[in-house]
């Protein structure tokens, strides 16, 4: 922080409940609802464990769908809830399937909660959530989707889909800030929580705190102090994306996974990890590794060759075969996409690796990209 900066951060007028609320109503038109919004104070992970302890009671029964790593993480949170879980795993080349679903549903009819990933930017591969929101709510249960990775990167109609908790992040496609987040909440789903014994209150974690000491208020009173330049930066990214129009934002999206996934197949050593276009990210694009080449060594030696290219190692048990190519926010940019390429291409090129012509990946990825925004 310097002495210019220090003023602008620091001597800021205090957020109050109406800039709030008038945020909150921001958010809520980018989600496509009409239903409550609260922005909650902290990363993603906040809200959505926030949703999984709220509406799951112990004896109650989920259907957890994982595409990939958030989808195994809701699992754990719904057996810590007493929930029974059932699972529709996919391979994380892929997408689930609304069938995949249904048959689950038919199987246990008494699942009434339902969680999904609509967008996985560590596998980077997205769920058709129209088609699955249809299933599910003819079946009666909850659905809560994690549309952190998914918001102003492709569209999201949250109230059209029948999606009861909807949470959105704003560190990725939105190009905003890591530490405030949004959970839009049905009215069935306020019911379920309400009569839910075990959903927590005064915690941190207590949607109905926020609900009773904030939505129940007419939202004239905060229940505490807000995180305020997080919240700030949240309106500026909205408000960013009103600018330029959600529909362009998503299209350079769009554009960027295109364009990604061409230029890799001419390179022909990194092939898209998921395997067909319908199922790919908008936000990331997953590659992978060459069979016998550690996918770090490529991502070290494309950084080497480019330190600015957002590429980087997937985590855990994918870290040595999977390499991420995030082109998202600011980063869904042509310029970006084809800096990536050229990192890569090069980084096959210091590690001796056969791959196809850089120039010719480049010239596939423009015309990917021109082919989807019509330039």
């Amino acid at each position: 922080m310097t002495a210019n900066t220090a003023p602008v951060l620091l001597d800021l007028a205090p957020l109050d409940a109406a800039h709030f609320a008038r945020i909150e109503d921001k958010v809520a038109a980018l989600m496509r609802t009409r239903e409550s919004v609260v922005a909650m104070q902290g990363e993603a992970l906040l809200p959505l464990e926030a949703c999984i302890r709220s509406a799951v009671r112990p004896g109650s029964t989920a259907l957890n769908i994982i595409t990939g790593p958030y989808g195994e993480t809701f699992g754990g949170w719904l057996r810590s809830c007493g929930a029974e879980v059932i699972t529709v795993a996919a391979p994380f080349s892929g997408a689930a399937g609304p069938e995949q679903v249904a048959e689950a549903l038919r199987a246990h009819p008494e699942i009434d909660f339902v969680s999904l990933v609509h967008a996985e930017a560590a596998t980077g591969n997205t769920n058709p959530v129209a088609e699955i929101g249809a299933v599910v709510r003819e079946h009666g249960a909850l659905l809560m989707l994690d549309a952190v990775a998914s918001v102003a990167a492709e569209p999201l109609l949250t109230d059209e889909w029948g999606v009861d908790l909807c949470v959105i992040g704003g560190q990725k496609a939105m190009a905003g800030p890591a530490g405030v987040s949004a959970v839009s909440v049905s009215a069935r789903a306020w019911e379920r929580i309400a009569a839910n014994e075990q959903a927590p209150r005064r915690s941190y974690l207590s949607l109905l705190d926020w609900k009773e000491r904030w939505i129940d208020g007419g939202r004239e009173v905060l229940p505490h102090a807000p995180a305020q330049l997080e919240m700030l930066a949240l309106e500026q990214a909205v408000d960013r994306i009103e600018a330029a129009g959600l529909d362009a934002v998503i299209l350079r999206h769009r554009a960027a996974a295109a364009a990604t996934r061409a230029g890799a197949r001419v390179l022909g050593a990194l092939s898209p990890y998921v395997t067909r276009d319908a199922d790919a990210a908008p936000a990331a694009t997953t590659l992978r590794a060459p069979g016998g080449v550690d996918a770090r060594e490529i991502v070290a030696a494309a950084l080497a060759a480019g330190p600015a290219v957002p590429v980087q190692a997937a985590g855990g048990a994918l870290a040595k075969e999977m390499i991420r190519v995030n082109h998202y926010g600011l980063a869904a940019d042509r310029a970006v996409v084809l800096d990536s390429l050229s990192a890569l291409g090069a980084a096959l090129r210091a590690l001796d690796i056969e791959a196809g012509g850089t120039d010719e990946a480049l010239d596939a990825a423009a015309v990917a990209w021109d082919a989807v925004t019509g330039s």
